[in-house]
């Protein structure tokens, strides 16, 4: 059966997982064929967010919430310049724009899907390797079995180093108003709100590459360094963690998800590949000195392993659904890191303090 799509062209859709699962729905967005870690996210709004996170280079977003799409999509929203998930499989598409959206980036989304199926299968699972594909001619049943293969076949998240391709190219300097703190932020693959938030509270933001050397980081003057977001395995990100090796001691280092996984590595620590993540704008976090809770967003695949920290690492924030380490501190080396996305977006606000906390780190102890 050809599903009609109301919202623009006729397109079938197929996704197939690595275990020989395959689930047929109604493709939208771009016509193409792409494979990636296949993920699901929790948030009941923020589509646009999601999609444009460059954390999610590599991977195929399932949403959770089934309607996607009632609310429009507008630049102002954007997390980067563009979408960066590589695919987007949703229960209900419920607005044209979402579609003209993928289609713009040319993002292949498959709807009419049991998302709850797959939700289930990756929490009991874990993670799985996909083929996404949309057509607008009949996908070929004589084919799965090769679909089922290419995905087999496709490499695992943690074998691809995916930073440099989200990475800024060159140095972009975000000036604030009248300006009370300077940051290099190490650009792993930033989200624009981090930039915000930083920009909003008059720090000045030297956004740098992910490979930019310990020395020229100093050289801007710096009251403290931020490692950014990003996509992947952090152990592939060696050129950044070697320059944060470099600055532990000479100057503040403060970091955001992929950027507290890579001080982790910094510090001698190990991190660990988890068996789904945390993605979603709900997960509790609590703050171990003050017996306190925050609703945060997340967006990692990623987490520290807290009995490899060096003692003077001190663990003050966990995650209470599974007690992961979600913030690092180490007083006497002003380091100041959390797994999860104080700036929200799309998500509560419950944690943008931090970003206070990090510029009062930086002007305290440069």
């Amino acid at each position: 059966m050809k599903y009609i799509n109301s919202f623009g062209e006729n397109l079938y859709g197929i996704l197939v997982l690595e275990d020989g699962t395959v689930l047929k729905g109604k493709g939208f967005g771009a016509e193409k064929e792409v494979l990636g870690e296949l993920v699901f996210n929790t948030s009941m709004t923020g589509y646009v967010e999601i999609l444009t996170d460059p954390s999610y280079k590599g991977q195929i977003i399932t949403m959770t919430y089934p309607l996607e799409g009632n609310y429009g999509v507008s630049e102002s929203w954007f997390e980067s310049d563009g979408i960066k998930a590589e695919g987007f499989v949703i229960k209900d598409l419920t607005g044209n724009e979402l579609d003209e959206f993928l289609k713009k980036y040319g993002v292949p989304g498959i709807c009419n899907i049991d998302t709850r199926f797959i939700t289930r299968r990756i929490r009991s699972k874990g993670v799985v390797r996909v083929l996404l594909k949309t057509s607008s001619e009949p996908i070929d049943d004589s084919e799965i079995e090769k679909y089922i293969e290419m995905a087999k076949s496709h490499k695992d998240l943690s074998e691809i180093d995916l930073v440099p391709e989200v990475s800024t190219k060159e140095t972009v300097i975000h000036e604030a108003e009248d300006e009370v703190a300077k940051c290099v932020l190490i650009d792993c693959g930033v989200k624009t709100s981090i930039i915000d938030c930083l920009v909003e509270r008059n720090c000045t933001v030297i956004q740098v590459p992910y490979n930019t050397p310990a020395d020229e980081i100093l050289n801007y003057n710096p009251d403290f360094v931020m490692v950014s977001n990003g996509p992947g395995d952090p152990s592939s990100v060696k050129e950044t963690i070697d320059t944060v090796k470099s600055l532990i001691g000479k100057v503040p280092i403060t970091g955001i998800c992929l950027g507290h996984q890579i001080i982790t590595l910094a510090l001698g620590g190990e991190t660990y590949k988890m068996k789904f993540g945390h993605r979603g704008g709900n997960q509790p976090v609590k703050n171990l000195e003050e017996d306190r809770v925050y609703i945060t967003s997340q967006n990692h695949g990623f987490a520290t392993k807290s009995e490899s920290m060096p003692k003077d690492a001190e663990v003050f924030h966990i995650n209470l659904n599974d007690n992961t380490v979600e913030g690092l501190r180490i007083k006497d080396k002003n380091i100041l890191c959390v797994q999860y996305h104080p700036e929200a977006g799309p998500g509560p606000h419950d944690a943008r303090f931090l970003f206070d906390e990090m510029i009062k780190l930086g002007i305290e102890n440069k």
